[in-house]
């Protein structure tokens, strides 16, 4: 019983420890919860989200990444023009100034993973490198969602 007890004790604490690696933190930039949603088959773009804040004295910039599963990954924004959604990729990347959070999140500022080389499968998980002007560049891994996730849920409360 005792021995039962140990393994269950092991397995919390490995639990604990997956949940825990979904935040990341290059230099003063630290970053939570990278989440993707699912691609409909045939889709050659895809969206991430994630909350980004700079703890540091300086501002940086989010300037995009890289993903095996992508051409690339670039930084856009949404906006709403005359009645109009417009999406925009932010070619000097995406500041973050001293102390700010900002969160990617659908119909605001998101990446843009490009010309995909496989859909993003509910449930399933992908490597990416995040790029910042000033803190460098960080390796994370994007829990993907459903098709229709919005920012409210971003996975947030889902086990993965």
């Amino acid at each position: 019983m005792k021995r039962l007890s140990i393994c269950i004790a092991a397995v919390l604490v490995l639990m604990a420890s997956g949940v825990a690696a979904h935040d990341y933190k290059v230099g003063s930039i630290e970053i939570d919860h990278p989440w993707a949603r699912a691609t409909p088959k045939g889709a050659s773009v895809g969206g991430g989200y994630l909350t980004i804040k700079n703890t540091g004295p300086t501002a940086d910039r989010l300037l995009g990444g890289s993903a095996a599963l992508a051409r690339q990954v670039q930084v856009h924004s949404m906006t709403m023009e005359q009645g109009v959604m417009r999406m925009r990729e932010l070619k000097n990347g995406l500041e973050i100034k001293p102390g700010e959070t900002v969160e990617l999140k659908p119909g605001g500022y998101h990446l843009m993973f490009t010309e995909l080389k496989q859909p993003l499968v509910q449930g399933q998980r992908f490597k990416a490198t995040l790029s910042f002007a000033n803190a460098g560049t960080v390796d994370v891994e994007y829990a993907v969602e459903a098709i229709g996730a919005g920012a409210s849920e971003g996975g947030r409360g889902m086990s993965h």
